[in-house]
Order: structure tokens, then C-alpha cells, then sequence
């Protein structure tokens, strides 16, 4: 967008200076164009002009998103914030810094990338060529791609040693970028997006795909009737649980069997003697 005005002075230098202060800028920060020369009077009493001089300035994409993004800021009541502008090749950074600025950010920051668009619409408006924005506060940014490599290393790795995938959260391509790239860094692992729209995700796998991990059995054992367990329990020399059961009236498949002409066992326990019976 360019913005102009017409300056007229005596001199150039004047005419200069005076479209400077109808633009609101400094000289060193406008482009001139002379429209007219001074002309002087002849004999000091005839004919003359002054010099007319037009001043412009060429707002860049960045400039119009700052000043877009201040105006949203200052509806929003957040008057002491302010927004600085730091160019690179492929566009700018706009950095947002003041009091109770933290919830402009939301959940997962959400409302930061609204606003992002937001903006980058506004820098595009006129321009044909393409002028990313990205908006920042507190270091949000940088914070947040930490934890997403730390997130898709985590991940992957787990991916490789289970050989099983794992499904994230829907993200932005931005978030989902660096998703693909901390996997990249894992051998053995790999990574996909599914999905369409707000619901578009990474998925992280082992490479190849997923391996068959059998299901391990949980609980008791299973019932065998040669179990060593049971053998040792009927088997062994833990007469008194013989003793207890055959006098309840009770027998064990694969239990010793006894004639009625085995010996009687004692019972220290009470005393009495007690017939072994089959």
C-alpha cells in the first residue's frame, strides 16, 4: 500500500519537508518525486512559483500486519502491548510483548494461530507473491517445537521397540512439520499424517509396519491333571493335609491309595488315631 502527499515550498528542500509532515514521517524515511521546479519572480514582482515535491512511502507486508495486529490488540484492552517486526528473506516475525499478553496464546496455542492467519491475510491482501507471518509471545514458539520433537522422538522410539503405531493429537501443518522431522532422526521409525481437515494427525510407526506381539496369558495357570503342583501336594509328605481330608470322608484323583489294611496314623494334634480310609 503506498501512501502520498504533495509538499510546496519556496525551495525543494521546503517542499520536501512539508510532505514529510503531512506524512507523518521523517525525510530519510520517504521516497521524493519533484513535480515542479522553483520558479523566481521576475524583477522580484513578476510571475514565480514555488517548488511542488511529492512524498510517498510503500507500507511492506510486515508493516501492515503489525498494524493490523495493534488494532486487534487495542480492542481487546491490551493498550501497553506492543508488536516488533524483525524481517528475514521469506517474511516476518511479529513478536508480542506487554503486561497480560499470555492469554492471547490458548489452549495449545490455538487463538496465536488465528491470529496468525489473521494476519498473514492482511499481508497478502496486495501483494503477489506469497509473505509468511509468523506471531510470537513469550517465546511460545520456540517452546512449543521442543516439546513436539521431544514428543515425536519419544514416540518413535517406542514405535521401533513394540512395533506398534501411535496416534497424535490433530495439529496445524506447522506443528505436524516438525513432528515429521524429529521422527526422521529415529532409525527404524517412520511417520504418516491421516485425516482431512481439523482432524488431520501424525501417526508414528516402526518401518514396514506394524509386528504381531502375541498376548500373554494373565491369571492362574491352566488345570493339568500331572501337574507338578498337584503331585507334589498329594504326593509328598504332607500328611497331616492327608490326614485332614481323608477323615472328612474325602478322596483326590491321582492321591496314594490306601488298603484297608493300611497302618493307622497318629494325629498329634488332638490325640486320636484315625483310620486311613480310600
Amino acid at each position: 500500500m503506498r501512501k502520498e502527499a504533495v509538499g510546496i515550498g519556496e525551495t525543494v528542500e521546503a517542499a520536501r519537508a512539508a510532505a514529510c509532515r503531512e506524512l507523518g514521517v521523517e525525510s530519510d524515511e520517504a521516497k521524493f518525486e519533484i513535480i515542479e521546479m522553483p520558479v523566481k519572480k521576475t524583477l522580484g514582482i513578476f510571475g514565480g512559483s514555488p517548488a511542488k515535491v511529492k512524498a510517498y512511502i510503500e507500507d511492506s507486508p510486515a508493516d501492515r500486519a503489525a498494524a493490523y495486529l495493534s488494532n486487534i490488540l487495542n480492542n481487546l484492552g491490551l493498550s501497553d502491548a506492543k508488536v516488533d517486526v524483525q524481517e528475514n528473506e521469506s517474511g516476518a516475525l511479529l513478536a508480542v510483548t506487554g503486561s497480560n499478553v499470555g492469554f492471547i496464546i490458548g489452549h495449545r496455542g490455538e487463538t496465536l494461530d488465528a491470529l496468525q492467519y489473521l494476519t498473514g491475510l492482511v499481508a497478502n491482501h496486495t501483494e503477489n507473491t506469497y509473505y509468511r507471518i509468523t506471531l510470537d509471545i513469550g517465546n511460545y514458539r520456540e517452546k512449543r517445537r521442543e516439546t513436539l520433537e521431544s514428543l515425536g522422538k519419544k514416540l518413535a522410539s517406542k514405535a521401533v521397540k513394540f512395533g506398534r503405531n501411535n496416534s497424535l493429537e490433530p495439529m496445524n501443518p506447522y506443528e505436524r512439520r516438525i513432528i515429521h522431522t524429529a521422527v526422521q532422526e529415529v532409525e527404524g521409525a517412520t511417520s504418516w499424517s491421516e485425516g482431512k481437515d481439523q482432524a488431520r494427525h501424525v501417526v508414528i510407526g516402526p518401518e514396514g509396519g506394524e509386528r504381531y506381539q502375541p498376548r500373554r496369558q494373565s491369571g492362574r495357570r491352566p488345570y493339568s491333571e500331572n501337574s507338578s503342583y498337584r503331585r507334589n501336594r498329594f504326593n509328598s509328605g504332607d500328611r497331616s493335609y492327608h490326614r485332614q481330608n481323608y477323615a472328612n470322608g474325602r478322596t483326590y484323583p491321582n492321591s496314594r491309595q490306601h488298603s484297608a489294611a493300611a497302618p493307622l496314623h497318629e494325629d498329634h494334634m488332638n490325640g486320636r488315631q484315625i483310620e486311613n480310609k480310600e
